[in-house]
C-alpha cells in the first residue's frame, strides 16, 4: 500500500522559506517517534508488532511455497497471489524490523540515506500491492465474463507480462517521490512522527521548495492509485452483472465465491487507506494516520494469508499437502 497524503501537505509561506533557508544545516539522520513516547507501551509493542510481523512473513511464505509446489495451483489466479504474497512480505519487512530495532535499542534514530532508501521500498511495494490487486480483479472478470477466452487471454505469457508491466509500473512513482525528496534541503528540526519514513511528514520538515514535490504526490496519486482502483470497481462491475444472468442459484454462488477472498482483501486494503485520508484536513491528527498505516501496513499483509486460505478449499488443500510433506521430511 501507498502513503500519499496530497491535503495534509505543510506548505510554506515565501517567509517562512526564507527563515529556513537562513537555519539550514546538513543532517544526516532523522527521528521516528514511533506509536507511543510512552515508555511503559514499548515493550507491549515490540512484543505485539514482533508477532505480527513474523506472522505476515511465515503465512504468506507458506502461500507461496504452497502455490509453487502444488500441481493443483498452477493457474493465473495463484501466480499473482503468490507474487502478492511477496510484495505483502517485502512491503512490510522495509518499515516493522527497523521500528523493532529502534523500540529495542531505545534508538529512534534513522539515517538520511536509509529514510530515502525505505520511502523508496515503502512505495515500490505498496504500489506493486495496489497494481497486483487489479491485476487479480481483471483475472476474475476473464474467468467469469469471458470463460471461452480465457485460456488465450490469460496464458503464462500474458500473465509473466502483466506482472513485468506491474514491476515496471510501481518503480515510477516510488523513484520519482524518492529523487525528488532527496533533493530537498531539511532543516534543524527532523523528528518525524512515525515509525517509518512517510511523504507528508518528510515535507513537513523540508525547508525548501516543495512545490514540485507536492505537484507530483497529486498526480502519481491520480494515476498509480485511481487507474488501479477503477480497474478493480470496473471488473466486480462486469462480474456483478454477469452473476446477475446466471439462471441457477448454485452457479451464482460458484462464481461469487471464486472472487470473495479478493474482494475481501480489496475492501481491506483500500478501507485502511480511504479511512485516513478522505477525512477532511481539519480533521487530520497524527493518531489517527497512525492507526490507519498499522492497519494497511501490517494487519492487512498479516491477514491476506488468512483470508485466501480459509475461502479457499483448493488453497486449504494445498497447504494442509505441504505440512504434511514437510512433516514427513522432518521425520527421522
Amino acid at each position: 500500500s501507498i502513503n500519499i497524503d496530497s491535503k495534509n501537505i505543510f506548505i510554506f509561506t515565501d517567509s517562512e522559506r526564507h527563515m529556513g533557508q537562513e537555519n539550514k544545516t546538513s543532517i544526516s539522520e532523522f527521528i521516528l517517534l514511533g506509536l507511543s513516547e510512552q515508555p511503559d507501551h514499548q515493550r507491549l509493542l515490540f512484543g505485539l508488532f514482533l508477532a505480527m510481523y513474523l506472522i505476515t512473513v511465515v503465512g504468506n511464505l507458506l502461500i507461496i511455497l504452497a502455490i509453487g509446489f502444488d500441481s493443483h495451483l498452477q493457474s493465473p489466479m495463484y501466480f499473482f497471489l503468490a507474487n502478492l504474497s511477496f510484495a505483502d512480505i517485502c512491503f512490510t519487512s522495509a518499515s516493522i524490523p527497523k521500528m523493532l530495532v529502534n523500540i529495542d535499542t531505545q534508538d529512534q534514530t534513522i539515517s538520511y540515506v536509509g529514510c530515502i532508501t525505505q520511502l523508496y521500498f515503502l512505495l515500490a511495494f505498496g504500489g506493486l500491492d495496489n497494481l497486483l490487486l487489479a491485476a487479480m480483479a481483471y483475472d476474475r472478470y476473464v474467468a467469469i465474463c469471458r470463460p471461452l477466452h480465457y485460456a488465450t487471454i490469460m496464458s503464462s505469457q500474458h500473465c509473466v507480462l502483466m506482472l513485468s508491466i506491474c514491476w515496471a509500473l510501481t518503480n515510477i512513482p516510488a523513484l520519482t517521490h524518492s529523487i525528488l525528496m532527496a533533493h530537498l534541503d531539511f532543516c534543524t528540526h527532523h523528528a518525524i512522527p512515525h515509525f517509518y519514513c512517510d511523504i507528508s511528514p518528510l515535507l513537513k520538515l523540508a525547508c525548501s521548495d516543495t512545490r514540485l514535490n507536492e505537484l507530483m504526490v497529486i498526480i502519481m496519486g491520480a494515476i498509480f492509485l485511481t487507474l488501479p482502483l477503477a480497474l478493480i470497481v470496473l471488473s466486480y462491475a462486469h462480474i456483478t452483472s454477469a452473476i446477475r444472468s446466471f439462471s441457477s442459484l448454485e452457479g451464482r454462488w460458484k462464481a461469487f465465491s471464486t472472487c470473495g477472498s479478493h474482494l475481501t482483501v480489496v475492501l481491506l486494503f483500500y478501507g485502511s487507506l480511504m479511512g485516513v485520508y478522505l477525512f477532511p484536513a481539519s480533521s487530520y491528527s497524527v493518531q489517527r494516520e497512525s492507526t490507519a498505516s498499522v492497519l494497511y501496513m501490517v494487519v492487512t499483509p498479516m491477514m491476506n494469508p488468512f483470508i485466501y486460505s480459509l475461502r479457499n478449499r483448493d488453497m486449504k488443500g494445498a497447504l494442509g499437502r505441504l505440512l504434511s510433506n514437510g512433516k514427513t521430511l522432518s521425520s527421522p
